[in-house]
């Protein structure tokens, strides 16, 4: 039996302060909801990026480590995947810091969604200036996905594990965002 300063293991059917385990059946409109805010995310940043990929992004200066344009689409649509089961996984938990960390989640989404716009719609208004300012939004967008993962790994240790993939698909863009601001 666990003790006082222990949290009972993950999928044991107990939290602290909840009295027993809701329904699985109670479980699948949390699910939806996180599945569902992902992929808002997702069509509303891809509004965005099919408008520019084919435009000014085409002939732009891209770092010779950038993949594919179809990379992306695979990578994201997976990601945001793991994003929502790893939200819902802490969401289901209930458990102490399970506000803060779905805060922190929250915030991310925010972030991730205000890049895209700022990098492929701002371009062509902006020029290299939206490029710096979307490179500040996935650095800020970084640092929320460490504190998500941070917050997430005690209360869920498998969501945590479930957003290292997304963490480090952020860095990576971060280098072809950098490498587009200093080379456009």
């Amino acid at each position: 039996m666990p003790g006082p300063q222990q949290a009972p293991a993950e999928g044991s059917g107990t939290r602290p302060g909840v009295a027993g385990s809701r329904a699985s059946g109670s479980q699948l409109p949390g699910l939806l909801v996180f599945l569902g805010a992902s992929a808002a995310v997702a069509a509303l940043g891809s509004l965005v990026t099919l408008n520019h990929v084919n435009g000014w992004y085409a002939s732009a200066d891209k770092a010779p480590w950038t993949p594919p344009n179809w990379v992306f689409g695979a990578a994201w649509t997976a990601l945001y995947l793991a994003m929502a089961v790893a939200a819902w996984r802490v969401w289901r938990r209930r458990a102490e810091g399970s506000r803060t960390a779905l805060t922190a989640y929250g915030v991310q989404l925010v972030l991730n969604l205000l890049w895209t716009p700022v990098f492929f719609g701002l371009y062509p208004v902006l020029g290299t200036a939206a490029l710096w300012l979307a490179f500040a939004i996935i650095v800020a967008l970084a640092v929320a996905v460490t504190v998500t993962v941070l917050l997430f790994g005690p209360i869920s240790r498998a969501a945590g594990l479930l957003m290292l993939p997304y963490l480090s698909w952020v860095v990576f863009a971060s280098s072809l965002n950098l490498w587009a601001a200093l080379n456009n």
